[in-house]
């Protein structure tokens, strides 16, 4: 079907994408809120490495484990009421995760809220491709759809930071709760219901199987980080890929699967999620050891270093509305490669940060950081969505997010543990004789540990620290940018089939399932 015979979108239908952005704006709030939190936090409830890297992590890989869930859950009930019923439950458990009193239950909030989240995501996405079925405008949506992200990201920082100077660290949760409120009462008048025809029944056993896939293999990854690739380690990665060749081989078999296997012989649609996955590894890690650098090295409060942060999201901002609009006249595989090819130039610029002033070089770096970022984000997922079949959007839109959310918690616990590593090796031996148990514990474990002891310490040790711990984040940014570079160079590659946007010829050489060849969505 070509561009110009299908229904373009009205008023209406853009005023509900508005209420749609909502949830994503939320999404990202919650994402950067809590890297500015997180030292505060880790001086009130002081938490362990282990248990702050459960903290930021526990959210992602619980919606990355139930996202294709709440896609085909969606499908089958109806895409607006799981949007409705996600939004209710992030804005009650966000009051929750507020006004935890210890490590273990926020973390376990932090769990709950990431169950929440998966309803929103791919439900948003999926009425999103209900609702413009033009693919220009349709790629402009979701281009819209992914700057809310940036947005909320880009807000994140500075409300929470505005926040945090004035109140305890909980309440930076609260952000969620008026826009749940707003969501609840603006969707039903704008956004139209739609459920999947003919959807089936609805897969338990596939649900458990899904999770047993996930939950075993982020068990070694989060073990591997702490304890490397011990016994344990090993079995439980082992017992998450066997069942997860378990999991698809019974989708394969089932006539209303749980998610569609077939969905994956379009290669753009397998294409464009690999990009989207190992893109989101670097953005994820580098987040976290920007935001402690602005922090624990360069002693900012936590509302300047929001503001720092504010710049590199607008870059993101910008990434993610300009590259569909580019995309129209220029393939989306070189759109990609060259923004990517940006992301590594900031990358570089990363791995020359010092411990004696460098905010300047850190905004530049990340704010090409997020460039690329954003232009994946746009056009990663319009490739995806666009790939699928209106009754398959739900599944396709939570595989999207399964590997966005994934690869930016895979960031966390990858580059995380890999600049902890640096600075426990660096600091381990520079402790100081006679340093009591507890104190030569906590710092030698991370610089938020070190700079809560203050005057326990001798006077001169935090700089050696500081120093560790920018040399942790100079390795990651080195490991990222060479990753980001090889990235780049295999996008124009395996996206080099897909022509500009909105044009005449198909963009992929094989149609989705139940689609003819070239059907747009």
């Amino acid at each position: 079907m070509s561009a110009s015979t299908v229904h373009r979108a009205g008023p209406r239908e853009w005023g509900g994408l508005a209420v749609l952005s909502l949830p994503t704006v939320l999404l990202g709030l919650d994402v950067t809120v809590l890297y500015v939190a997180l030292p505060s936090l880790a001086e009130d409830l002081r938490p362990s490495g282990a248990e702050a890297l459960w903290i930021m992590d526990a959210y992602g890989f619980l919606i990355a484990g139930f996202l294709i869930t709440m896609g085909t859950l969606g499908d089958r009930i109806g895409r607006r009421k799981l949007l409705m019923i996600g939004a209710a439950a992030f804005g009650a458990v966000s009051v929750v995760a507020a006004y935890s009193d210890s490590t273990e239950l926020l973390i376990a909030a932090r769990a709950a809220l990431g169950i929440a989240g998966a309803t929103l995501m791919p439900s948003t996405l999926a009425l999103i491709s209900n609702m413009f079925a033009d693919p220009r405008q349709r790629s402009l949506a979701i281009g819209v759809w992914a700057t809310s992200f940036a947005l909320g990201m880009a807000l994140g920082p500075v409300v929470g930071g505005a926040m945090l100077s004035q109140f305890w660290w909980g309440s930076a949760f609260l952000l969620a709760v008026p826009v749940a409120i707003v969501l609840l009462v603006a969707a039903p008048m704008l956004i139209p219901e739609y459920r999947a025809p003919r959807s089936g029944r609805f897969d338990l056993l596939s649900v458990v199987l899904s999770l047993i896939a996930i939950l075993p293999v982020i068990y070694a990854v989060k073990r591997f980080a702490k304890d490397g690739p011990d016994a344990p380690t090993i079995v439980a990665a082992l017992i998450g890929l066997l069942f997860a060749a378990v999991f698809v081989r019974r989708q394969g078999r089932l006539t209303s699967p749980l998610l569609d296997v077939r969905l994956f012989r379009d290669r753009t649609f397998s294409a464009a999620l690999s990009v989207l996955l190992v893109g989101l590894i670097g953005v994820g890690g580098s987040l976290l050891l920007i935001t402690q650098q602005l922090q624990l090295v360069e002693g900012l409060p936590p509302i300047e270093a929001g503001l720092w942060m504010g710049p590199p999201a607008l870059m993101m901002f910008v990434a993610a509305i300009g590259a569909p609009l580019v995309a129209r006249r220029v393939p989306p595989g070189i759109v990609v490669a060259a923004t990517l090819a940006l992301s590594t130039v900031g990358y570089a610029l990363l791995t020359q940060v010092d411990a004696t002033g460098g905010i300047a070089l850190i905004v530049i770096g990340f704010g090409l950081v997020y460039l690329g970022l954003g232009a994946i984000a746009a056009l990663g997922t319009d490739l995806v969505v666009g790939a699928a079949p209106p009754e398959k959007a739900g599944s396709a839109s939570a595989m999207s997010e399964t590997v966005q959310e994934l690869g930016l918690a895979l960031g966390v616990a990858i580059l995380g543990s890999l600049a902890t590593a640096v600075y426990r090796g660096r600091v381990g031996d520079a402790i100081p004789a006679g340093t009591p148990a507890d104190a030569a514990e906590a710092a030698g474990d991370s610089l938020a540990g070190a700079a809560a002891l203050g005057e326990r310490m001798p006077v001169g040790w935090l700089d050696q620290a500081e120093e560790a711990a920018t040399s942790g984040l100079n390795t990651a940014m080195l490991v990222a940018a060479v990753g980001t570079l090889v990235l780049s160079v295999l996008s124009a590659v395996v996206l080099r089939h897909i022509g500009v946007i909105g044009g005449d010829e198909p963009e992929s050489e094989e149609a989705a399932p139940g689609e003819p060849a070239g059907a747009e969505v």
